[in-house]
């Protein structure tokens, strides 16, 4: 162990896990050793996430070098330009002149000072570090002689004394030429006798040679080559390329964070408090000007925020994300796949860093006083997706997080609305009063004043965030939606309003968040119902609850197999104890398969008097259907129905699939190479799509088999809709796919844009529609006219434009309307002689129809049937969609 870490330690040291790896052992057995070694004064630790060890060198806890040591520990990206310093400054016999080469901003001047104090603390160096800018004196060489060599007395009128130059102030030292591209030839030339022979004179000596021993340390923004004479860049051998800042790494880039905080702290004379959002910011954003640009920006904000404390605008010196630049805040929505810093830097429920001068490393803190629900559902969701949590325990957080954000408002006494308005401005309170108005009366409930403050907050906050462009996202919408469609219906009435009176474009997401203040009771998490499946045979049972709770990403339904030969009671008893162990329960659906099973619910309900529903014949769409429902808190009467539901979609008789409700859309990327090539490709699209807000989301789907691949993407299915898989290999999947190739190329970009407007075009129609019908608040009247013009099309092989579409789906719709109301449907002519005309495509249309029919009771006439045909004509569709249907005759009908 101990070699090992002599060889692999050198100077700079190494990790415990470096060298598990090296040493092919376990990392908890090898952090073990090293402990022991330290503690035996074997070996050395310094630095903090991650801990470096080596061997101490002549006892001493560090060497000479330490400070490089320390300063490439923090900056692993530097480590061969230390490298190189240390063999310049090391050369016999005085060392090797150096140039460092790099753009603006990226610390060649400290780096430069960092080589001089190195070399002092080495014993190489006694003398001053001098700094001489020439860009100063680029246009007049003879002053520039006189400031490097010095000038002697009577040399030029007005030189009445002998003064030195900074080759002679340097000497035993450090001379750094920043900015030397600016140099002129004949001022590069001047050192070529000093750089040779370290000998000079000063201006206006001709008799006599001075020397001095000067390390010449040089910086240039511009290509050595093509910028300083060829003869000076030959005298100067060891050029060190500084690297810009985006070439560093996420760790490098924190550590210059925190040192520049700790510095503000120190010149504050106080911590310094920073929101976790605003330091994923500075780590993410584009800094151009590197790290002299982050130092500025850096300074910049502290002051502002200390001008808030002491003017008393805050009553602590602490930054959150708003009050960062606009620049700035954008490397929030900036960041990729880095977040690995965080499962070591940020606690889950942490949402501060203090920075303070006197502490090495930044606290944590879990103050939230400060921090919006937008805020605080971007950061949460971040960590929790870091350390590896499923999608069921996300939704589970991010519920938490939006009942903790809106139930301070029904705990808190009621607010005085009378001066929100000088925060959030009149034309908001005007707004909040209008939509909390109009609210009470369609919900028939009273909104106190602790609702109205919040809401008039809550909404200034989301308008300020809509005008710097920034996303509102509530993953917790569908459920919402689902669970509030009355909070939902008059929610999304309030985005009118919004948009309206203030001049924003709302998201719909919002609506999900003014539908929890319209309803708070729903985030109260009461009992629920419990869901069992029992059924014959060794593994029926819990195989159907194992599918549903997997495609739910849940742990929710039980499953409880019943032998052929186990006696009914039996099973009863175990069902009672189940169920018994379960107080909490607010109810019991069983899902059978037949015989006396049915008869456990009557007896259930009777002896432990908790009410009890059972439906038989039960499949694994009852099952994930009763799950899903059943975890969202509906009543037992509500998720009975729903299931039972189920069979009418089963014996429909017809292949057309209607979902509940509009959900999202996914674009899968897949690729052969693993998830991570998957992740990179779906960085592509994100940057080429516009997904309508939330509408769309592009997932990266990790390859193990084929197999694999379409039951995952059957899954995502059922929870939304795939519009398109992209990949290096197609998959046995109903929707098309894009090769990588097409889209890195660009031209299947258009397409897969097409398909994602198509889903925005479908959710505004539907918008729309709702306003126009009787039955408006019946969503589903629009989905299954949506099912049969997509299932028309597909049969047909008819395209419709996207006006006509939009004509068709409010016909149908108002149709579906009527028929639902028994008003009166009008007839269509030469009725008898048109479909023997269509007949084919009068088949179609009608067998099409038949799910809707059974859905809502209704029959469809022939006639609608007719007037239906004359929306697919010809001149209605893409003509590349036309196929041998025409044959039909239905592109002469009118």
């Amino acid at each position: 162990m101990e070699k090992s870490l002599v060889k692999l330690s050198a100077e700079s040291g190494v990790t415990a896990g470096d060298l598990a790896i090296s040493l092919g052992l376990s990392r908890a057995n090898v952090s073990g050793d090293l402990n022991r070694l330290c503690k035996e004064g074997k070996a050395e630790k310094y630095g903090s996430k991650p801990v470096y060890y080596r061997i101490p060198e002549g006892g001493a806890s560090l060497n000479a070098d330490s400070l490089l040591n320390v300063f490439v520990h923090k900056n692993h990206s530097l480590f061969h330009c230390v490298e190189q310093a240390k063999a310049a400054v090391l050369y016999p016999p005085h060392g090797m002149h150096m140039l460092l080469f790099g753009e603006t901003g990226v610390g060649k001047s400290m780096f430069a000072e960092l080589i001089y104090r190195y070399a002092h603390e080495n014993g190489s160096l006694d003398g001053p570090f001098i700094v001489f800018n020439c860009a100063d004196y680029a246009d007049n060489p003879q002053l520039l002689v006189s400031q490097l060599m010095g000038t002697k007395k009577g040399a030029y009128t007005g030189a009445d004394a002998d003064r030195p130059g900074l080759l002679e102030k340097a000497d035993g030292g450090v001379l750094f030429l920043d900015e030397v591209h600016r140099l002129p030839p004949q001022g590069q030339e001047m050192l070529f006798t000093f750089i040779d022979k370290g000998v000079y004179r000063r201006l206006g000596e001709t008799d006599a040679e001075r020397k001095a021993s000067v390390l010449m340390i040089c910086a240039t923004t511009e290509n050595p080559e093509s910028n300083l004479l060829k003869t000076f860049v030959r005298r100067i051998p060891m050029i060190i390329k500084i690297p810009n800042l985006s070439e560093r790494s996420i760790d490098e880039r924190l550590n210059l964070i925190s040192d520049f905080f700790r510095k503000e702290s120190a010149r504050l004379g106080k911590p310094i408090s920073v929101s976790v959002n605003t330091v994923r910011s500075l780590l993410s954003y584009r800094c151009p000007n590197n790290i002299g640009q982050m130092k500025n920006d850096i300074q910049i904000i502290c002051a502002k925020a200390y001008s808030d404390y002491i003017s008393g605008k805050k009553d602590d010196l602490n930054i959150i994300s708003h009050d960062i630049p606009e620049y700035i805040r954008e490397g929030l929505y900036l960041e990729t796949t880095h977040r690995q810093i965080w499962n070591r830097f940020v606690g889950i429920n942490k949402r501060f860093c203090v920075f303070d001068s006197k502490v090495e490393s930044p606290l944590l803190e879990d103050e939230e006083k400060d921090e919006n629900i937008y805020e605080r559902i971007d950061s949460h969701m971040q960590e929790l997706k870091k350390i590896g949590v499923d999608d069921d325990g996300i939704a589970r957080e991010i519920n938490k997080d939006i009942y903790a954000y809106f139930e301070k408002y029904t705990q808190t006494s009621d607010q005085d609305l009378s001066n929100i308005k000088n925060l959030v401005g009149m034309d908001v309170v005007l707004v909040v009063d209008q939509i909390l108005s109009e609210a009470e009366e369609k919900l028939v409930r009273d909104f106190g004043s602790n609702i109205r403050y919040g809401l008039a907050v809550h909404i200034y906050t989301a308008i300020g965030r809509i005008r710097q462009g920034h996303k509102i996202v509530n993953p917790q919408m569908n459920e919402i939606r689902k669970n509030l469609p009355r909070e939902f219906s008059v929610a999304l009435d309030s985005l009118k309003i919004i948009n309206k009176k203030l001049d924003v474009d709302m998201p719909i997401d919002e609506a999900g968040f003014l539908a929890a203040f319209f309803d708070l009771s729903h985030f109260q998490h009461g009992a629920k119902v419990l869901v069992v499946v029992i059924a014959h045979g060794a593994s029926t049972a819990t195989s159907m609850a194992e599918a549903a709770n997997r495609l739910l990403g849940m742990n929710y339904v039980i499953g409880m197999n019943a032998s052929l030969d186990e006696n009914p009671q039996k099973v009863y008893l175990r069902l009672k104890d189940l169920v018994k162990s379960r107080p909490e329960s607010s109810g019991v659906l069983l899902l059978v398969d037949m015989g006396s099973l049915m008869n456990f619910s009557q007896d259930l309900q009777k002896e432990l008097g908790i009410q009890t529903k059972a439906i038989a014949l039960v499949s694994t769409l009852h099952v994930i259907e009763a799950g899903r429902k059943a975890s969202m808190g509906y009543s037992l009467d509500y998720v009975y129905q729903e299931a039972r539901n189920i069979n009418d979609q089963i014996y429909s008789g017809t292949s057309v699939a209607v979902k509940e409700q509009l959900t999202k859309a996914f674009i899968v990327t897949l690729c052969t190479t693993g998830e991570g090539s998957a992740a990179l490709l779906k960085n592509v699209l994100d940057s080429q799509l516009d997904y309508h807000r939330s509408l769309c989301e592009t997932i990266a789907l990790k390859l193990t088999d084929k197999e694999d691949i379409e039951a995952r993407l059957a899954a995502i299915n059922r929870i939304g809709k795939v519009l398109c898989v992209v990949g290096t290999f197609p998959v046995n999947f109903p929707v098309p796919y894009f090769n990588l190739a097409d889209v890195l190329e660009g031209s299947a970009i258009p397409k897969i844009q097409k398909r994602i407007d198509q889903e925005a075009f479908w959710g505004k129609v539907q918008d729309t529609l709702s306003t126009m019908l009787k039955n408006g608040g019946n969503e589903n009247i629009f989905l299954q006219v949506r099912a049969v013009i997509e299932a028309v099309e597909k049969q047909s092989g008819y395209q419709l434009a996207s006006d006509v579409m939009v004509g068709v789906l409010c016909h149908m719709s108002c149709m579906v309307d009527r028929l639902i109301e028994n008003e009166p449907v009008g007839k269509f002519p030469n009725k008898r002689a048109f479909i023997k005309q269509n007949l084919k495509f009068y088949n179609l249309v009608k067998n099409c129809c038949v799910a809707m029919q059974n859905y809502f009771s209704i029959t469809i006439p022939d006639d609608e049937i007719c007037y239906i045909i004359t929306f697919f004509v010809s001149g209605n569709c893409a003509i590349e969609d036309l196929t041998e249907m025409r044959e039909t005759g239905t592109e002469n009908a009118t």
